[in-house]
């Protein structure tokens, strides 16, 4: 027995000095992590360029240099989508967990940057490069996590499955088809989405709070036409095509779309009443203890765009056919983010109202909703502990996004999905995703990877 207990004291030493490698291994892992992410952002996944497959070229080797040999690429239309699975070593019976992140990247101009944005740098106490924060951190830090577990000699008793998408910021369709036509492929009892959730946290150190996204908007493009038979400019008509489309879109620019709330909006507008004693925190109290309030809404809504209503806005215009002839066509795209629970149809009929009837209004891109996940304390909890090691005092909050992402694909087919990303910022300071200069906080970076590691260690346990 003392023989027992002395073999055993053994290994658990040996997995304690696993879980916390000395500070130079620490250092060259952390190396080797910023080298991975470097390369990942060096290559210019965005639509058109056709540069996916050598990203996904990359990620493979990765994975299998970690011992992850079970790897489907799927090409669809000019991109491709990558499905990984760790096999269960000790099966317990449970389905998978799926794990969520986008390969893909927008579009970056050179001249409107201050450096090359694929260029990778690190500066300023961030690592700068289009995709670093959205969501190429993401892409890095599961196969970080994974790498770490298998390195540890973890052993899953579920099988981990790995959904690397291509298009994300375009079409959609790696979600899509996942959820559909590869379905067995990625089948689970539950996703956790890189691309959402994560921490606010104050330069003082002080955590605002760590996040798990459990719904987000449906996005949804909507073209609004105005036609007629135009003439000769030297004499003007009564009903001008771009006019009239002007005045939709002037209707809609002064459109308000019913306030509503959900569980996980609550949430977090909860989340910040408790925590914010000054006017800010008045105006959240003051629109929860009566939400179908218009005004009120419209006070929160202007301090937090997109979390109160649907809402929806002109992205493009075009009109007309020469600079001397009335205009015979006029189109602006709307894109609209619509609330959970609210059906597509319902806001197309909403903005045909509003539009007029000289005004066609017909969906052209988006539309697929889903209902948000139920909250599992497991989930939670893993997450709660991840984020723990780095902030033992941060809340975490359910909470729900203004855009979309894969998962909403995900949800639809009927798999739970939990953003629980585990980036953070500092509050006041944008990351710059989809616009100028996008970065990530170093710290942040390598704090994310440690947070996967943690709560996938307790998931697959």
């Amino acid at each position: 027995m003392l023989r027992r207990a002395i073999a055993l004291g053994v290994v658990l030493c040996s997995l304690q000095a696993a879980a916390q490698p000395s500070d130079d291994e620490s250092r060259r892992r952390g190396d080797a992590e910023r080298e991975m992410f470097r390369k990942v952002v060096e290559i210019p996944t965005v639509a058109g360029r056709g540069e996916m497959p050598r990203l996904v070229q990359l990620l493979s080797a990765e994975f299998r240099k970690a011992g992850i040999k079970d790897i489907t690429v799927k090409t669809h239309g000019d991109t491709q989508s990558m499905i990984v699975r760790w096999p269960a070593t000790q099966r317990s019976g449970r389905k998978p967990i799926l794990l969520l992140a986008h390969m893909d990247v927008v579009e970056a101009r050179r001249a409107d940057w201050v450096r090359d944005p694929f260029t990778f740098r690190e500066d300023d106490g961030y690592y700068w490069g289009r995709g670093t924060s959205d969501n190429k951190a993401g892409v890095v830090a599961i196969v970080s996590s994974l790498g770490r577990l298998r390195a540890s000699g973890f052993e899953p008793t579920r099988d981990i499955v790995v959904l690397f998408t291509g298009d994300e910021e375009t079409q959609g369709d790696g979600a899509r088809l996942a959820s559909t036509e590869w379905r067995p492929l990625i089948d689970a009892e539950y996703a956790l989405n890189s691309d959402a959730g994560g921490g606010s946290v104050y330069k003082d150190g002080r955590v605002e709070g760590f996040y798990v996204q459990v719904a987000e908007k449906t996005y949804a493009d909507f073209r609004l036409t105005t036609t007629n038979r135009g003439g000769h400019s030297s004499a003007p008509r009564a009903d001008n095509a771009i006019y009239q489309l002007a005045a939709a879109l002037k209707s809609l620019e002064e459109y308000r779309f019913t306030p509503m709330l959900n569980d996980a909006s609550r949430a977090y507008f909860e989340s910040v009443a408790s925590k914010d004693q000054g006017a800010w925190g008045d105006i959240v109290k003051a629109w929860l203890d009566d939400p179908t309030n218009l005004e009120k809404a419209d006070l929160v809504e202007l301090n937090d765009p997109g979390y109160t209503r649907t809402r929806c806005v002109a992205t493009q215009v075009t009109g007309g056919h020469a600079p001397n002839a009335l205009p015979q066509r006029a189109e602006a795209n709307v894109n609209c983010r619509i609330f959970p629970g609210v059906k597509t149809e319902a806001v197309l009929e909403e903005l045909r109202s509003i539009a007029g009837k000289e005004v066609a209004v017909e969906l052209a891109d988006g539309g697929q909703g889903a209902e948000p996940s139920p909250l599992r304390e497991d989930v939670t909890s893993a997450y709660r502990n991840a984020v723990g090691r780095k902030f033992p005092d941060a809340a975490v909050v359910p909470s729900m996004s203004a855009g979309a992402t894969d998962a909403i694909y995900i949800r639809a087919a009927g798999i739970p999905t939990y953003g629980v990303g585990g980036l953070w910022g500092y509050l006041g300071e944008p990351l710059g995703a989809h616009g100028l200069n996008e970065r990530i906080g170093v710290q942040a970076f390598h704090d994310q990877i440690d947070i996967w590691e943690a709560m996938l260690r307790e998931l697959a346990r």
